[in-house]
């Protein structure tokens, strides 16, 4: 399970939030915090994986608690959640080396979407070792997947990569529950992958028809 650390002024904004990861499997909220003095001292305290951080905070601005945090040493990296457009603020927290800045207001499956793309970036790089310059390029985002077709709206190379390698590996065929275990993502975003690699012909389903509901669909790696 990924920790996360929720930072918002707005206390129902907060709630909102937090909701919305507990909804996100492989994902649970270790706090809630208000001010950036609170959040410095939970993240010390918590040491959570992920800090949703907005910037309009009532004491320190958002890119100063970023700040003291890289300097503090904390082990943990950043999403900004903020209603700030500013250039000046997003290539601040660019700079300071965020995994990604999402603006307010948006839905549960854009979060969703940026969490799960964010679960399978750090599982490229907690995987101890790269197979060649490709996975370097898609944890430093510069490259999209194995294939030359470019990935729909809402898909991210890091996830698409995992599905690649988990269909790879699954032997004769695996079903979009089986991906979603193994690469640790919802079966309804395995599903999405997997259809469009069907769809690019990288892979293929079939139906195995059981004794009673629908049949089930069974994806198999062809290149």
């Amino acid at each position: 399970m990924i920790s996360v650390l929720v930072v918002d002024d707005d206390f129902r904004v907060a709630r909102i939030h937090t909701g919305f990861v507990e909804r996100t499997e492989g994902f649970t909220v270790v706090g809630s915090r208000h001010t950036g003095a609170e959040a410095l001292t939970a993240v010390a305290e918590l040491h959570p994986d992920l800090v949703l951080l907005d910037l309009y905070l009532p004491d320190l601005f958002g890119l100063d608690v970023l700040a003291r945090l890289r300097s503090s040493g904390a082990d943990c990296d950043v999403m900004v959640i903020s209603a700030a457009k500013e250039i000046e603020a997003v290539r601040g927290a660019s700079r300071q080396g965020i995994v990604d800045y999402l603006l307010k207001p948006f839905g549960y499956d854009e979060l969703r979407d940026r969490l799960e793309r964010y679960a399978a970036h750090r599982h490229l790089l907690h995987e101890g070792e790269v197979h060649g310059q490709d996975d370097i390029d898609r944890v430093l985002a510069r490259r999209s997947p194995t294939t030359p077709n470019a990935l729909p709206k809402g898909m991210s190379p890091e996830t698409a990569t995992l599905v690649e390698r988990t269909l790879r590996d699954g032997g004769e065929s695996l079903s979009a529950t089986e991906c979603a275990e193994a690469v640790g993502i919802s079966r309804v975003s395995a599903r999405r992958y997997l259809e469009h690699f069907c769809s690019t012909g990288q892979a293929e389903v079939r139906l195995r028809y059981g004794t009673t509901g629908r049949p089930e669909r069974r994806y198999r790696w062809l290149t």
